[in-house]
């Protein structure tokens, strides 16, 4: 089933309303769907580089939208939707242990789902469930997924198709890596 969605999505890149279409998948990524809006935001700025912006664009106010829906997910249903979310995603187990250390990490937890290809969906319902700011929530957010799809959306913009590869392959690696070393200086600026 996810790869008839996918496709799906792949077919729709061409169509007039790819753009509603972007933010649908944007907005229950963010909550609920497994595929990530990146599967369309690629080939559409390819298929129209002088819509990177706008592309992006959508796809960062939908995504923190959606967020919102899970963060809602979190605070006002977890026992009857957030929890079987994320056990569908495998992720139930760790709830309980996760939720003690997540709100001592909110920022960095927030933004390094928003950015790596770890489920941005399991942190949304997790920061209505633990009880996060939501004012934290939703700055961190438009931070971590508007850095996720502009930095996309600039790179394509910028080289084309040849960087295509090393964003569908490596810039979830890159992008782990630095928020890893970013808080790695962090602690150990803590630590001198």
């Amino acid at each position: 089933m996810i790869r008839r969605l996918y496709f799906w999505m792949l077919g729709m890149v061409d169509h007039p309303r790819a753009l509603w279409v972007l933010a649908g998948v944007a907005f229950v990524e963010s909550s609920v769907f497994p595929i990530p809006p990146d599967v369309l935001m690629i080939p559409m700025i390819l298929a129209q580089p002088r819509r990177a912006w706008l592309i992006a664009g959508v796809a960062l106010a939908a995504s923190v939208l959606g967020g919102m829906l899970g963060y809602a997910i979190g605070a006002l249903a977890f026992d009857t939707l957030g929890q079987p979310i994320l056990a569908s995603l495998g992720k139930a187990d760790a709830m309980a242990d996760f939720s003690t250390v997540f709100n001592d990490m909110g920022f960095w937890a927030v933004l390094t789902a928003g950015v790596t290809p770890f489920p941005y969906k399991v942190i949304t319902i997790m920061s209505g469930w633990t009880g996060m700011p939501l004012g934290t929530f939703i700055a961190t957010s438009i931070l971590a997924r508007g850095l996720r799809f502009f930095l996309v959306a600039g790179l394509l913009w910028r080289f084309g198709a040849p960087i295509r590869d090393f964003i569908e392959r490596r810039l979830g690696l890159m992008f782990t890596l630095f928020v890893a070393c970013l808080l790695g200086g962090f602690l150990i600026l803590r630590l001198i």
